[in-house]
C-alpha cells in the first residue's frame, strides 16, 4: 500500500489496482507498469523511513530521470516534503535552498551531487544508481503513513524572475485540484500517449500526475532537443505534449529545414503550452505544418500548475479569423475564480487592467518560512499573482508582469505588447523587452533580440517596423543583439537578470534611437 484517496500516491495505487500491467513510464531504460511503479513507491518509503526522521524533507536534483517520478509520489507518501532542486542553478544557490528547506538527504545525478559537495554540502547524498540499489533491496516493506491531503507534499522554489526565489509549499489537495482543472480543460483521451520534455524540477511536472490519474503513460525525455523529440514521437506513437515557446520555435525551425521530419509527427494530435507568451506567428507556422490542436494554460508555481485555459476550440476560432483570441490566456475552469483589482484591492471593470487574483483549491499553502511574502501573496483567500490582466468577453488577457511594466514619460508600456510587435519582424527569432533608466523619461524601452540564424539585424529598420503598429512611446529606444536570452527551466526569460546586465554594461545600449 502506498497511498490513499486524496493523496498523490493514491493516484498510482488506484491505477495499479485497476490496470496493473498498463505502462506508466517510458524512458531510455525501458517501460515501467503501474504495478511496478506502485511497488517502487512502497519500497522507496521504506528506504526513506530508515534514513531520516518523519519530519525531515528529502531533496532531489538532476536532469530528468525515472527516479524523479518515483520520488514525486514516495516522499509525500512517507509524510515528508519533497524539495525540488533545479540543476541549472549555481551550486551555491542550491546549497542555500537546501539549508532553507531543512532537507536531510539528497538524491540525484552524480555530477550535481559533486557540485554540491564542492560548495560544502555535507548531507548524505545518493546518486541515481546508489539510490536504486537501496530501493531494490528494500523489497515491498514500506509502511503506509496516514497522510492529510491538506499537508504539504512538494516544495518548489519560484523562478525568481523578479526577486530572489521563494519556496512555494504545494499540498496533495492543491496538486490534485490542479490536475482536475487540467482535466476539465484538456480531457485525456483513452489512447493518449504524452511526451514530457520539460525539466521534472519544474511545476510542469504536475502533468505527470495528470496523465497517471487517467491511467495513461508518460514518455520521459532527458531534455528537449528538436530532432530527438521527432524521433521519440515516432517511436512511441506520441499523441500529446507540452512545449514552451522556445521549444516549439526550435521544432518548427527544424521542420522548415528538414521537411521530411513532419512524417515523424503524424501521431501527434495536440500541443499544450504555457509558462511564457507564445507568438501568434509561431502558432500559425505550427498549424500550417502540423495541423494539431493547441491548448494554452495560464498558471504558476503558486497555483500548482494551470488554472485558466484557452482550449482547442478557441484556438481554432483564433486561427480561422478571430485573431485576438490567440492573445488570450483563456477562461477559468469550474472551481477557479479570477478577479482583477487595482492597487487598493478594489475590483476593476471589464476591459480595464488590474492585477490578476485567483481563488481556488489549487493555490499554494504559502511560502516556506516567509510570513511577509505569504501575507503579501495570499490575502483574504485570494492569490495575488503579480500579473496584470484584463477581461473581455469572459476571456482573461495577460497584459504583463506587474514588475515588468515599463513607465516612460508617465506612460505605462506593456513589455509583452512590444515583444509581440518586434517578433513580427522577419529577422527576429526571440526577444525580451525591458525598461532601462533614462534621466529625462524615467525609463526607456529596450529590446534585447536574438536574430534568425545568419542574419545581421538593422536596429533602425526594426524600430521603424515597430512604429508601424505601436504608439511612439512604446517603440524601443535601444536595441541590443545577443546570442541567447537568460531563461528559467520553464522558458521564462529572466528579465531581472537582463536589467541587471544592462545596468552594469550601459555601453551596450548605444545612443537612443
Amino acid at each position: 500500500m502506498t497511498g490513499s484517496a486524496g493523496t498523490l500516491a493514491g493516484v498510482v495505487q488506484r491505477a495499479a489496482e485497476q490496470q496493473p500491467n498498463a505502462v506508466a513510464v517510458v524512458d531510455d531504460i525501458g517501460e515501467v507498469t503501474f504495478a511496478e511503479l506502485n511497488q517502487r513507491i512502497s519500497a522507496t518509503v521504506a528506504v526513506i523511513d530508515g534514513l531520516v526522521d518523519t519530519t525531515v524533507p528529502v531533496a532531489v536534483i538532476g536532469a530528468n530521470h525515472r527516479t524523479w517520478i518515483e520520488l514525486y509520489y514516495a516522499v509525500p507518501a512517507s509524510g515528508r516534503l519533497l524539495v525540488f532542486l533545479n540543476h541549472r542553478l549555481h551550486a551555491q544557490e542550491l546549497a542555500t535552498m537546501l539549508d532553507r528547506s531543512g532537507a536531510g538527504i539528497v538524491v540525484g545525478n552524480s555530477v550535481d551531487i559533486e557540485r554540491l559537495r564542492d560548495v560544502g554540502v555535507e548531507l548524505p547524498m545518493f546518486d541515481w544508481a546508489a539510490w536504486s540499489a537501496l530501493v531494490d533491496g528494500a523489497g515491498n516493506e514500506g509502511v503506509e503513513h496516514r497522510i492529510d491531503p491538506e499537508s504539504a507534499a512538494w516544495l518548489l522554489f519560484t523562478s525568481g524572475t523578479t526577486a530572489a526565489p521563494k519556496g512555494a509549499l504545494l499540498s496533495h489537495k492543491g496538486l490534485l485540484a490542479s490536475v482536475a482543472a487540467s482535466t476539465a480543460a484538456r480531457p485525456v483521451s483513452a489512447d493518449d500517449v504524452y511526451v514530457f520534455p520539460f525539466p521534472l524540477c519544474h511545476v510542469a511536472g504536475y502533468n505527470v500526475i495528470h496523465r497517471h490519474a487517467h491511467g495513461r503513460p508518460i514518455v520521459l525525455m532527458p531534455g528537449f532537443e528538436a530532432a530527438q523529440f521527432c524521433e521519440t514521437v515516432e517511436r512511441e506513437q506520441v499523441t500529446s505534449t507540452s512545449l514552451a515557446a522556445t521549444m516549439l520555435a526550435s521544432l518548427v525551425d527544424l521542420l522548415d529545414a528538414e521537411p521530411d521530419r513532419v512524417i515523424q509527427l503524424r501521431s501527434l494530435k495536440s500541443i499544450a503550452y504555457g509558462a511564457a507568451p507564445m507568438p501568434t506567428s509561431l502558432l500559425r507556422r505550427t498549424d500550417a505544418l502540423l495541423g494539431v490542436d493547441f491548448a494554452q494554460g495560464y498558471g504558476m508555481t503558486e497555483l500548482a500548475g494551470n488554472a485558466v485555459f484557452l482550449n482547442a476550440a478557441a484556438h481554432r476560432r483564433g486561427l480561422d479569423g478571430e485573431g485576438s483570441l490567440l492573445e488570450a490566456a483563456g477562461i477559468p475552469v469550474a472551481g477557479v475564480e479570477v478577479r482583477l483589482v487595482d492597487d487598493e484591492g478594489s475590483a476593476v471593470a471589464d476591459g480595464e487592467a488590474g492585477e490578476i487574483t485567483i481563488r481556488a483549491a489549487q493555490v499554494m499553502l504559502g511560502y516556506l518560512d516567509d510570513e511577509d511574502a505569504t501575507s503579501a501573496a495570499l490575502r483574504d483567500g485570494w492569490l495575488y499573482t503579480g500579473d496584470i490582466g484584463r477581461m473581455a468577453d469572459g476571456f482573461l488577457y495577460v497584459v504583463d508582469r506587474k514588475k515588468d511594466i515599463i513607465i516612460t514619460g508617465g506612460e505605462n508600456v506593456s513589455s509583452l505588447e512590444v515583444e509581440a510587435a518586434v517578433l513580427e519582424h522577419r529577422d527576429v527569432a526571440r526577444v525580451a523587452v525591458v525598461g532601462v533608466p533614462d534621466a529625462t523619461w524615467g525609463e526607456n524601452v529596450c529590446a534585447v533580440v536574438v536574430t534568425m540564424s545568419g542574419v545581421k539585424l538593422d536596429p533602425v529598420a526594426l524600430v521603424a517596423h515597430v512604429r508601424e503598429s505601436l504608439a511612439g512611446f512604446k517603440v524601443p529606444r535601444h536595441v541590443v543583439v545577443v546570442d541567447e536570452l537568460p531563461a528559467t527551466a520553464s522558458g521564462k526569460v529572466r528579465k531581472a537578470d537582463l536589467r541587471r546586465w544592462l545596468s552594469e554594461n550601459p555601453e551596450l545600449l548605444g545612443k537612443r534611437l
